[in-house]
């Protein structure tokens, strides 16, 4: 499932292609959704925001389509009437002059008054936004010191939608890693210092995966083995999916472990050693 960085990619996407163009059409695949058609065909979209993995379509007459992607959800941005080459259905699509944005397989799509959507479900429980809140490292710091996280797992907790959106398990492992922390550990149990190399790590390594199109790894490490002809399946973290790989920090072998179900990758070095710090 792409992760929060990758959606808001997408909504830079979409808005780049619609917002602020009038609308030749607005058409959905759901019939309960068909009674907006022409209401949002007749309005603008004035912005598109994002809520960790959802998208939220703002349209100029009071309406905001929240959309998620969820597992085979995706958008295709093409020439005005043209269609790409899938077996996926289409769900919603977007119509200006000159451009189409589809939306195939979605399987959450609603419409709601704009001054509403903080009501929607998974809205209202999605915590913190690195990408849409930007907060800084301090600010961070104080939400996650919160008493209602203090127990409960690293690895189980950055998984959590209301924790910190858009967190998903590659960010997961990468923020783990570069904040020289392991899964097991728990918000309560950290120290001042390691409560706020986590918070720093949230917020870098989430930026830096929307800036890069989903790369974590130290630029400069990047740059090296680019140099060296590594491909970018090889390069692009610092231990996801790189089980019995040397570590491009320490070379320590990287280990695969199942943690909240799904895999997370560690550094046994790196993450348990206090004088590795990421950059």
């Amino acid at each position: 499932m792409p992760e929060g960085p990758e959606i808001k990619r997408v909504a830079d996407q979409l808005e780049s292609a619609v917002a602020g163009k009038p609308l030749e059409e607005v058409w959905f695949a759901r019939p309960d959704l068909q009674q907006y058609q022409s209401e949002l065909g007749d309005s603008i979209v004035t912005g598109v925001k994002t809520k960790g993995k959802a998208l939220l379509t703002e349209f100029d007459c009071g309406l905001t389509v929240y959309s998620h992607n969820q597992l085979y959800g995706r958008w295709y941005f093409m020439g005005a009437g043209k269609r790409p080459r899938t077996g996926r259905q289409l769900r919603w699509r977007l119509d200006t002059e000159d451009r189409s944005a589809l939306l195939y397989s979605a399987s959450e799509i609603a419409v709601m008054p704009s001054e509403e959507i903080h009501r929607h479900p998974f809205v209202a429980r999605a915590g913190i936004d690195v990408l849409s809140d930007h907060p800084t490292v301090a600010e961070m710091s104080r939400y996650i010191n919160q008493s209602r996280f203090a127990r409960r797992s690293l690895g189980a907790l950055l998984l959590d939608q209301g924790f910190v959106a858009g967190i998903g398990n590659y960010l997961r492992t990468e923020i783990l890693f570069c904040a020289g922390l392991l899964p097991e550990a728990t918000i309560g149990a950290l120290s001042g210092r390691e409560r706020s190399r986590l918070a720093r790590q949230i917020i870098r390594i989430t930026e830096r995966a929307y800036q890069t199109g989903g790369i974590t790894n130290d630029p400069k490490i990047v740059r090296r083995l680019k140099a060296r002809g590594w491909r970018r399946s090889q390069y692009r973290h610092y231990a996801f999916c790189r089980a019995g790989e040397p570590c491009h920090v320490c070379a320590e072998e990287i280990r695969k472990h199942t943690v909240a179900g799904r895999r997370l990758y560690t550094c046994p070095h790196c993450q348990d050693h206090p004088a590795f710090t990421a950059s």
